[in-house]
Parts: structure tokens; sequence; C-alpha cells
């Protein structure tokens, strides 16, 4: 049985924890031959985020907390969560529900057809039309700057395979560019395409 790793930061996401743990569950329930462990790196919230993780994790023991002791910021601390997967496979995804977890089986099966990296690439998003621009212009200027090749509209959202992960940690970068690395580590990439739905709920 193939092991997959759930990596997902968060920061004061307490309305949105307990609805992702149970919608990623929900996939791997109907997903034969896999097993998964859901690891929540908490960037030292200041609500009841921690708390709600605990009560998950008392219950279900595929569910693993890592609670920094500061803010370590939106780079450093996701770096670090994505190195702790233990699968043969390591799906990142955000807290608020803007990474579909019903995408999980078709990352899974690109995976499965010997692609070692699995991007989700955002075609369209139902947040308002101006923030979508704003985005994406911002991350064309990036792409114009970096001396790798991006992908654009890839934010992370992926499922890596255990090499990528190996390979990433040999990296002694404090800072890393994560979207840059990936493309530089020169694995096999496949893409799935998707709409991304509005933040389920709390701030951005």
């Amino acid at each position: 049985m193939k092991k997959i790793s759930v990596i997902t930061p968060c920061f004061n996401e307490e309305q949105n924890v307990e609805l992702l743990y149970t919608k990623v569950k929900e996939q791997f329930d109907k997903l034969d031959g896999y097993c998964y462990e859901h690891i929540f790196i908490d960037n030292s919230s200041d609500d009841r985020t921690v708390d709600i993780l605990k009560e998950i994790a008392n219950v279900d023991t595929n569910v693993k907390i890592i609670v920094n002791s500061r803010n370590f910021g939106p780079v450093r601390s996701p770096q670090h969560g994505l190195l702790q997967g233990s699968g043969d496979a390591t799906l990142f995804m955000v807290a608020d529900l803007q990474d579909p977890p019903e995408l999980i089986p078709e990352f899974i099966e690109k995976w499965e057809a010997g692609n070692e990296l699995v991007i989700g690439v955002k075609n369209d998003s139902a947040e308002s039309p101006l923030m979508f621009l704003i985005r994406k212009a911002y991350y064309r200027v990036i792409t114009k700057l970096s001396e790798t090749k991006l992908e654009k509209n890839f934010y992370g959202f992926g499922l890596y395979d255990k090499k990528i992960i190996d390979s990433l940690k040999g990296i002694p970068d404090p800072y890393p560019y994560l979207r840059g690395l990936l493309m530089e580590v020169g694995f096999n990439v496949a893409k799935v395409h998707y709409k991304q739905p509005l933040r389920h709920r709390g701030i951005t």
C-alpha cells in the first residue's frame, strides 16, 4: 500500500481546518491501495486553529500537527512542512479550500502514470476579476525576472514524488523560492488544470 503525505500550512484558519480535514479524508476513503497522513504545520496562530487540530488528531491517527514556536513567515514554514512527510509522494495544499481536495484522485493518477511532479495550474478563479489579474501580473513579472522557466499560474498546489522531496532536502536555502526550485529539479511534470474556488471562510 502506497502512502501519500498531505501537507497543509495554516495561520489563523480556525474556520477552515476541520472542513478541509473532512474533505481530504473523504477522498482517501474512496481510494483503494493507499494510506495517508495529513500534516498540518501551524505558523503560530493566535486563534483556535491549533486547538481544533488537536481535537481532530486525538481521534484520527492519520492527522499530525507541527506547531511553530513563532511565525516564521509564508515561505519558511510551508517549506519546512513540505519536507516532513514520510510518504511515497507528498501533496501540498493550503488550508482555505482554494486548492480543491476533489482533485486528489487526479493528482495520484497522473503520478502513477510516471510523472514525478504533478502541478495544479489555475486557469481561472472565482475571486474578483481584478484580484485575479493582479495576481497574474505579479507572477508574470516574477517569471520574467527569474533565470528559471516557471510554470504560469502554478502556486505550489501539487503532488511531489519522494525523489523531489529528497532533492529539496539537499538544498541549503533558508528562504527558498519553491516554484523556482521545483522547475529546476528536472523530473517529469504533468498538469492538473482547475478553476480556483473562493476562499471558504476567513481573511486571505
